[in-house]
């Protein structure tokens, strides 16, 4: 990291902070599923698939980006990039000028899916800006946070894709603030993941403004139950993850994910619509009824779902330094 000191017309001594060129980071960053039926905006999971992305700090000024695997020949490829715009928005947060830009993406997380691909591309860059200032200005856990979710909205993505679990995410007078928590280990996700997409904003739009005064209650003591059935006691999955705010609101845009979530409760599966969906997750009180979940799918889907067996994941986003030497992520 250079320092450069230097003053402008009729102003004092100021420092300018300047990443060199040729420094880099390698960040990783698990998917998530949100909400876990009754925890609306307040509930995320971390879950083991994830997308890498090399940061690269160069000399000539904008920024150009290559991606492999999900969305590549789909994102943009410059500085309205997503990871671009949060490595931005972190530099900008501590003060440094802004540097060009070279980023070389390997994509594993679905887009407009529901497992939390704006939030991966938002906290990839956030890291990746921690990582480029490392040693130099600190840009800890609380202000990743808080940058994350003024971007991404709310919460219940970003805060599992930076911390890893299950998170509880909620909104203070001072911002944004996370528990993170330990999984039972019998816990057993397993998310279908449809060729369709669905809009997060069109998602929304579809809730009420107000609901009935019963359904909260009953959603109250539903994300209770489930905070506990996810630490503690598994058994509890298929009850606890029952919700009146906002899975039946949204059906209407994915008929097909909710006759899955409908068919696999019947059999006993705790599924739900996996964030804004159209993606189902099923948290299995043990490995056997992942196995269940996907014959059911596959018996019973009226078109293509992919079956994702993964573990949740316990460390959340990880940077380390990239040697220009190093091969790119393949």
């Amino acid at each position: 990291m250079s320092l450069d000191r230097s003053s402008g017309p009729g102003e004092g001594t100021t420092a300018r902070i300047a990443v060199p060129a040729g420094r880099a980071v390698r960040v990783r960053v698990p998917a998530t599923s949100a909400n876990l039926g009754p925890g609306f905006d307040s509930l995320g999971l971390a879950l083991a698939v994830y997308d890498e992305v090399v940061v690269r700090v160069r000399p000539e000024p904008g920024a150009t980006v290559t991606v492999e695997g999900v969305g590549a020949g789909e994102v943009a490829t410059d500085d309205t990039n997503l990871v671009v715009q949060a490595v931005r928005r972190g530099l900008a947060h501590a003060g440094v000028e802004q540097p060009g830009l070279e980023l070389h993406a390997v994509n594993a997380i679905a887009h407009g899916r529901g497992m939390g691909s704006s939030a991966a591309a938002i906290v990839a860059g956030l890291m990746a800006a921690r990582g480029l200032l490392a040693g130099v200005v600190d840009l800890d856990a609380s202000t990743l946070l808080t940058l994350a979710t003024e971007m991404e909205g709310h919460p219940d993505n970003v805060a599992p894709a930076l911390f890893g679990g299950l998170t509880i995410a909620w909104m203070t007078a001072e911002g944004p603030a996370v528990k993170r928590l330990l999984v039972h280990r019998g816990v057993s996700p397993v998310v279908f993941v449809p060729t369709s997409t669905l809009s997060t904003k069109l998602a929304r739009s579809l809730q009420p403004a107000s609901v009935p005064h019963e359904d909260a209650a009953f959603n109250v003591s539903r994300s209770a139950l489930l905070v506990a059935a996810l630490i503690q006691s598994p058994e509890l999955l298929l009850a606890a993850t029952e919700d009146r705010l906002h899975q039946s609101y949204r059906a209407s845009a994915m008929p097909e994910t909710d006759a899955l979530i409908g068919l696999l409760r019947q059999h006993g599966l705790a599924a739900v619509v996996s964030g804004a969906g159209p993606s189902i997750l099923v948290l299995g009180s043990d490995p056997a009824q992942r196995l269940t979940a996907a014959d059911l799918v596959e018996r019973h889907a009226q078109s293509d779902w992919r079956a994702l067996m993964l573990a949740v994941d316990l460390g959340g986003a990880t940077v380390v330094p990239h040697s220009a030497l190093e091969a790119d992520p393949a």
